[in-house]
């Protein structure tokens, strides 16, 4: 027989949300239920009739309160298989069946987002509860869990459609949800003791999911695991791809290199930049950054860090795109591009990054701090003869942050606060320049006094000389090859100015 009528229950929650009707019915049903501490009270306040959990065991709640169902009485009528032997025990040591168990842990995850007193934090760590969720689930067979409030919805449903009785289909997708909710629980624990990363343990539970119409391609399935509600506000648009997903990250990644600059734009294609400017006006931005590589800006993400106003959003409104971010939007900027009803619009709460990032890889996963290394201009070490001018420093600075955001090998050429030219993804770090090269002159600009950044080290001098041909006057690049003299020789017979950073930043 794989249906169970639930007869008595034992009710234990943290958060009262959504329980009223559900005690409701069960009341309506007869069922009997068991409670503790508030929980308890707020049914009894409900005029229904309630038994404390001590009056079953014969014990008090002790120990303020962290210890109240750990006991047979209770663990027993929960584990108990409903078969002859073990029913039999039950009767002889008169523990009750009990048929359904409603939990809603103590909030750890909130507790430590909203303080540091580790005591406060401590007693969120829910054991009783968690006990309870095991058992039941452990025996769905019998037993009804519902590990959540999130889940009252389908314990409403079982009460109100089908008279409290459940199949085992339905009782194991619930026990199912039961060991997802503990293993979280458990996870968000240890990371809270784990968080100097002593124990080398990779562990990561994320419990909202977003199945996407599909992967980097069509063939292939994706979902997205997250809170991207946190971070944003979809204020139109259709649902977020994968591929979409991927070019935010990348946008909110650059875009913290200039938030609290003056109006910035970046725009993005295959999370490369191939647009960044920064100006005194927000419309003098975008146009800007569009104009570093208009073909490319088709199809891609766009990110700022002020409030859209309605002059630059007329502009943009002519260009195709996927995702427009910002911090804000004005009303009538708003207005006019949600007439777009497929165009996504965002409008961020923060440009946090996550201090830790992971990818998997062969037949594991790879860990690794998150770069979040900026260098200033008081990090550059000057290594020529020719020391940069105030306008170069300040371009190298800007050239140095967009070279950290392109695939490596990376050149990026910048004038004026303005990216110009960049050569992401290639093989040889002159085949990189060469790139922004051809692309800077494509599109117009002008090269002579413009600056370059590499991502890394030049291993000989040839990526200098070229440069230096093409009238760039200024140099940032880490430093570190053996052959670095090499470089700095072609940079002071060029009259060329050069400083390093130390710090790397490949991006593969």
């Amino acid at each position: 027989m794989t249906e169970r009528k639930i007869k008595s229950a034992l009710i234990s929650v943290y958060h009262k949300e959504g329980l009223g009707p559900i005690i409701d019915g069960l009341d309506k049903l007869g069922v009997t239920i068991y409670s503790t501490g508030g929980t308890e009270s707020f049914i009894r306040d409900r005029g229904v009739d309630v038994t404390p959990v001590e009056e079953l065991t014969g014990y008090p709640s002790i120990l303020d309160g962290r210890v109240k169902t750990l006991h047979p009485k209770v663990h027993g009528g929960i584990l108990a298989r409903r078969e002859e032997d073990h029913l039999t025990q039950l009767a002889q040591l008169e523990i009750p069946e009990i048929d359904l168990v409603v939990v809603d842990l103590y909030p750890f995850e909130e507790t430590v987002a909203n303080t540091e007193d580790e005591d406060l934090i401590i007693e969120k760590i829910d054991i009783g509860g968690i006990a309870l969720i095991r058992a039941a689930a452990k025996n769905y067979r019998d037993v009804v869990i519902v590990p959540s409030r999130e889940d009252y919805a389908t314990l409403q449903e079982i009460i109100d459609e089908h008279e409290g009785v459940s199949d085992l289909e339905a009782r194991r997708k619930l026990a199912r949800r039961a060991f997802a909710v503990s293993s979280h629980y458990d996870t968000a624990i240890f990371s809270y003791f784990n968080g100097d990363g002593e124990l080398p343990v990779f562990k990561r539970s994320e419990m909202k999911a977003n199945t996407l119409r599909y992967g980097e391609n069509p063939h292939q399935d994706a979902t997205y695991f997250g809170r991207l509600n946190e971070m944003f506000t979809k204020l139109n648009g259709k649902d977020l791809s994968f591929n979409n997903l991927v070019d935010i990250d990348a946008a909110v990644a650059i875009m913290r290199e200039f938030e609290d600059a003056d109006p910035a734009f970046v725009v993005l294609k295959h999370t490369n930049a191939c647009g960044v400017a920064v100006r005194p006006t927000q419309l003098a931005a975008w146009k800007a950054a569009l104009a570093g590589d208009p073909v490319s800006a088709f199809g891609g993400v766009l990110i700022t860090n002020r409030p859209l106003e309605l002059t630059v959003a007329q502009e943009i409104d002519q260009l195709f795109y996927e995702v427009l971010i910002a911090p804000d939007f004005t009303d009538s900027a708003l207005e006019l591009l949600s007439k777009k009803k497929n165009r996504v619009l965002l409008q961020y709460h923060h440009l946090q990054q996550q201090p830790m990032s992971f990818k998997s890889l062969l037949n594991g996963v790879i860990v690794q701090d998150t770069d979040l290394q900026t260098e200033s201009a008081d990090q550059f070490t000057v290594v020529t003869e020719r020391q940069p001018t105030g306008r170069e420093t300040a371009d190298l600075v800007f050239a140095n942050k967009c070279a950290k955001h392109l695939k490596s090998n990376t050149i990026a050429l910048v004038r004026d606060n303005q990216l110009i030219g960049m050569g992401c993804g290639q093989t040889s770090r002159v085949d990189a320049l060469k790139q922004a090269i051809v692309k800077a002159r494509n599109f117009g600009f002008e090269l002579e006094g413009a600056v370059m950044g590499s991502d890394a080290f030049f291993p000989f001098s040839d990526c200098v000389e070229i440069a230096a041909e093409a009238g760039i006057t200024a140099v940032v690049q880490p430093g570190g090859s053996i052959r670095d003299k090499d470089s700095i020789a072609a940079a002071n017979k060029a009259d060329v100015a050069m400083v390093t950073t130390g710090v790397r930043h490949f991006r593969h």
